[in-house]
C-alpha cells in the first residue's frame, strides 16, 4: 500500500522527479527555489491533505538540489544493487475520489477484485483511491456505479515493480531510476511506494525498453 504519511521533502522529491523539465533544470542549477515552491505548493498540499508553509517547501527544494552535488562527490554503492524487477504490461490505472466512496465501498471493491485477479495494487491517497490492475472488462464493470466513469480509467500503461533491499532509501531509488530513464528519453507517468518495493508507471510503448535499461544497470552493479 502506498505510504500516505510522507514528509514534505519526500513529496517534493517525488514531484520533481516526475517532471522532466523541472528535474533537468534543477540539475543544471537553473531553478528559482521560491518560484518553484509557489508552483508546486498546491499539489503538495493536495497529496498531504493539509496546508504546508511555503518556506518549508523552499528548504526541501534546496536540500534536494544540494543532494545532486553530494552524489557527484561521494562514490556510493550502486543504487540498484541487488534490486529485482518485474514488468507487467496491459495495465489500467483506476482512480476514484474519496467523495465517490459513498457510492462504492473500497473493501467491497477489493473483495470483487480478489475474485477476478490477484494481479493488482491498491493505494490509499489523501483524496482518492487508486488501483493498478490488468485492463479487463470484468474489472471495468466493478465501477459501473461510479459517476463520471470515463474519468476513472487510464489505460495504455505498464508497471515495473522494483524490489530493493530494506537498507536502500526508496526516494533515492526513484530519483535514480527517473534520472536514468530521463537520460534515455523515457518519462515516468507516476511512481508509488509500498512497504517493500517501488512501482513505476510508464506508457506501455516505453515499458520494454525501460526494463532493459534498468536491468542492464542492475547487471553492472
Amino acid at each position: 500500500m502506498r505510504i500516505t504519511s510522507m514528509s514534505v521533502p519526500e513529496v517534493v522529491r517525488e514531484i520533481i522527479t516526475r517532471n522532466r523539465s523541472i528535474y533537468d533544470c534543477m540539475k543544471m542549477d537553473l531553478i528559482n527555489y521560491t518560484a518553484l515552491a509557489v508552483k508546486i505548493q498546491p499539489e503538495i498540499e493536495r497529496i498531504l491533505g493539509n496546508s504546508v508553509n511555503l518556506n518549508t517547501i523552499v528548504v526541501a527544494i534546496k536540500r534536494y538540489a544540494d543532494s545532486f552535488e553530494i552524489k557527484e562527490e561521494v562514490n556510493e554503492e550502486p543504487v540498484l544493487k541487488n534490486a529485482r524487477l518485474a514488468l507487467t504490461d496491459g495495465i489500467m490505472d483506476v482512480k476514484f475520489s474519496i467523495k465517490d466512496s459513498n457510492q462504492i465501498d473500497p473493501m467491497t471493491i477489493l473483495d470483487k477484485f480478489s475474485k477476478i485477479t490477484n494481479n493488482y495494487e491498491f493505494f490509499r491517497m489523501s483524496d482518492s483511491f487508486r488501483f493498478l490492475t490488468e485492463d479487463m472488462e470484468d474489472i471495468r464493470q466493478i465501477f459501473d456505479n461510479v459517476s463520471d466513469r470515463d474519468d476513472v480509467f487510464s489505460t495504455g500503461l505498464a508497471k515495473i515493480k522494483i524490489t530493493i533491499p530494506n537498507s536502500q532509501n526508496q526516494s533515492d531509488t526513484v530519483s535514480y531510476v527517473a534520472e536514468i530513464l530521463h537520460g534515455n528519453g523515457i518519462e515516468l507517468v507516476n511512481a508509488f511506494f509500498s512497504q517493500d518495493s517501488i512501482i513505476i508507471i510508464l506508457n506501455e510503448k516505453h515499458a520494454s525498453r525501460a526494463y532493459e535499461i534498468l536491468h542492464s544497470d542492475i547487471m553492472r552493479a
